[in-house]
């Protein structure tokens, strides 16, 4: 059983689900719709009111999740947490409040999320499709072939700003909405190729606000009862004739949800008449399923992240061989070292991107190396996790200092080690004859035991050994190799 937290723009939200024949049960469901992006100020710092209601929000979360034994839980953060300037100083209050860890995913992320939730929800292998899924901060447009994504953009508009730019005071008219219309159109229109290029047989779309339209237009009997632009029209009509979220009383959506609804609506007609979408169905899958299903495709050893390495790896021309010798010594150096946890796959993930840098420049590669992992598109990868393997292809050579505040958690300490290590053996190709030499680690000493026939079938290893006592003494860690 798997559980799901979603800390969107307009609503945190979570979803418990249980995989059973092929598909996703869900078992329980939480929703608050707290609002946060509105709880941003002009310089993008949230409130601390803000902060506040989602620290509580999450302490609520956490005692329905303690109801049920989960193989995992999983909580993403989207676009508000991904602007906010002081995001940093809320997130380890909402670790606390949660009880696991919080990740801002980038928006190329969130996309591929939802677009798993929605390939999970539609059994049509074969055909090809946009899915669209407008947010509080953000619209995410996907397109795809069944279940492989063939191009995905999260584009800086959602349904607060509209709200915010356009409509603050509740007053709908038509100059006001037209303009909300342009100004999402202008957000799509460099894109817009793109997708057209990709084509579809049908569209889709995915969030709360999608479906909040679908229902409006459905139960309300406006226009074709389907969300078509005409139908969108004549929503549009009805509100511009209404003059006021307030006068709003048709069925199908909640009244504090009316203003999210006005300002999804300009963004999705925007989107559709840029990408030349005619009709959209509405579809109850989305970033909350994906996050799901990811969890459900790690627990069978089948993380989507090995994927994005290869992928990056083949990107840059990363000679495979020596990455894989270079994960590998690794591996065992890590072993060696006693770490809590032997099992550290950001280790071995960064060994095999550990040459990526040169694709840019031999001088220096573990520096352009370093930007590249942190800053790539890997999918299933968060930025928390990309600075992390970032520091340990930086760290893998060279002096010590750029990564030193790494250095301060030993195992982390322990995985830059291993990396140097494997690095040093890898060069002087003696990756064969690693398993008779000892290693320890302390906060201020590192002790490498090492048989002399070693040293003597490889006299390279003695100078790069040197260099290692160099650049650990200069952090203050004592790097003493010694013949057995």
């Amino acid at each position: 059983m798997f559980a799901a937290v979603d800390l969107g723009s307009n609503s945190f939200r979570l979803h418990i689900g249980e995989p059973a024949g092929g598909r996703m049960h869900i078992v329980r469901t939480a929703r608050d719709p707290i609002r946060l992006a509105a709880g941003l100020d002009k310089d993008n710092y949230l409130t601390d009111a803000a902060m506040r209601t989602a620290v509580r929000t999450l302490q609520d979360f956490r005692a329905i999740l303690d109801e049920y034994t989960l193989d995992a839980v999983r909580v993403v953060a989207t676009n508000t947490l991904r602007v906010a300037r002081n995001a940093d100083q809320l997130l380890p209050q909402l670790e606390a409040a949660i009880g696991h860890p919080v990740e801002v995913i980038s928006g190329e992320e969130e996309g591929r999320l939802i677009y798993m939730g929605v390939a999970r929800a539609i059994d049509k292998a074969d055909e090809r499709r946009i899915v669209v899924d407008i947010g509080g901060g953000s619209t995410e447009v996907i397109a795809a072939i069944g279940p492989d994504i063939t191009l995905v953009e999260s584009f800086g508009i959602g349904t607060h700003p509209q709200n915010a730019n356009f409509f603050a005071d509740g007053r709908i008219t038509a100059r006001r909405f037209d303009a909300a219309v342009t100004e999402a159109r202008a957000r799509f229109e460099d894109a817009a190729g793109l997708y057209k290029a990709q084509g579809w047989d049908a569209a889709y779309g995915s969030s709360g606000t999608m479906r909040a339209i679908a229902e409006v237009l459905s139960k309300n009997g406006i226009g074709d009862f389907t969300m078509s632009q005409a139908s969108l029209h004549a929503l549009r009509d009805i509100l511009l004739e209404l003059g006021h979220v307030d006068a709003f009383t048709l069925a199908g959506v909640k009244k504090e949800r009316v203003p999210v609804m006005v300002g999804g609506l300009t963004v999705l007609i925007g989107v559709m008449q840029e990408l030349g979408i005619e009709r959209l169905t509405a579809i109850n899958a989305g970033l909350r399923l994906g996050v799901l299903s990811d969890l459900e495709l790690r627990a069978a050893s089948c993380d989507r992240r090995d994927a994005a390495i290869r992928a990056c790896m083949r990107r840059f021309g990363v000679d495979g061989q020596r990455a894989m010798r270079t994960a590998g010594i690794a591996s065992k150096m890590f072993e060696k070292l006693e770490p809590e946890d032997a099992r550290h796959p950001y280790l071995c993930w960064s060994a095999m991107l550990h040459e990526v840098g040169l694709a840019i420049s031999m001088t220096g590669s573990h520096k352009h190396g370093a930007y590249i992992v942190e800053h790539a598109d890997l999918p299933g990868f968060t930025t928390r996790e990309q600075r992390l393997m970032g520091n340990l292809v930086l760290g893998q050579k060279g002096n010590l200092r750029k990564v030193r505040e790494a250095l301060y958690e030993l195992e982390l300490a322990k995985a830059v080690l291993a990396l140097r290590m494997a690095v040093v053996f890898m060069h002087a190709r003696a990756d064969g004859d690693v398993e008779g030499l000892r290693v320890r680690m302390k906060a201020t000493r590192i002790e490498l035991d090492l048989p002399r026939e070693l040293l003597a079938k490889h006299p390279t290893l003695s100078p790069w050994l040197v260099k290692e006592e160099e650049a650990w003494s200069e952090i203050g860690i004592a790097f003493q190799a010694r013949e057995s």
